[in-house]
């Protein structure tokens, strides 16, 4: 059958000589692969820019609802054209982390309108906002944690301690490796009860971000089956800055 709808791109590779297969979070049927063929061609109907990590794109398709079918692209073009992601070095570097953690990390093909939602609003946010974005990474893996089943409570006790092995804040700091000191977790428990346009407001200095990013990645390899290194946060810790 013919399948309209939206979709947000993942991940792509290329295919023989021209062609593609996609990984696309589809908003009615979740994550679906994709071929599309000549689109490696100067006069491709398909740019090969729709492609992009995090594109947000309408698709016309011939689907076959199988999580392991390979659905042919009859149409497809951009849903939203970001204005910055593209050319801004540091937003891009934040959208190649969001779609690298959300290909190690979202596999179902079940309609998930909430999931959808959720990283249309962040794909937004991080094109449109005058804010500063150096937090906005830590927000996004915060808050996806709630969209798999996997919600982390903030919480007003003082001192707290993050555990990352068993995804809580605990009165005392735990006796593995796997905790965040009493700043690191105020910091985390603020993040979790911010909304997304005011995540800017928690001031994280530069080395705390990145002791924040490693706790929650181990909080996911913990929690995540399968979940494996990210390669993605060395370039966010080079082009953020201070």
């Amino acid at each position: 059958m013919l399948l309209h709808t939206r979709g947000i791109v993942f991940h792509t590779r290329k295919y023989g000589e021209t062609s593609v297969i996609s990984d696309i979070f589809t908003e009615t049927h979740g994550l679906r692969g994709f071929i599309a063929g000549g689109v490696r061609t100067p006069k491709a109907r398909m740019p090969y820019s729709l492609f992009q990590p995090m594109t947000i794109v309408e698709l016309v398709c011939y689907f076959r609802d199988s999580a392991h079918h390979l659905n042919r692209l009859k149409e497809m073009r951009a849903a939203v054209v970001f204005q910055r992601i593209p050319f801004d070095v540091r937003r891009g570097a934040v959208a190649l982390f969001m779609a690298e953690v959300c290909r190690k990390i979202i596999h179902e093909s079940e309609e998930n309108p909430a999931l959808f939602t959720f990283l249309e609003e962040n794909l937004y946010w991080l094109d449109q906002t005058e804010y500063p974005i150096a937090n906005l990474h830590l927000h996004f893996l915060l808050h996806l944690s709630a969209h798999l089943g996997l919600q982390i409570e903030p919480t007003k006790q003082r001192p707290a301690f993050f555990d990352a092995q068993e995804g809580l804040f605990a009165s005392t700091l735990p006796d593995h490796a796997f905790g965040l000191n009493a700043a690191a977790s105020a910091q985390l428990s603020e993040l979790l009860e911010r909304p997304l346009q005011q995540c800017h407001e928690v001031a994280i200095p530069r080395a705390e971000r990145k002791i924040l990013l490693e706790g929650l990645l181990l909080f996911y390899r913990f929690r995540v089956p399968g979940f494996q290194a990210v390669h993605t946060p060395e370039i966010l810790d080079m082009v953020m800055g201070k």
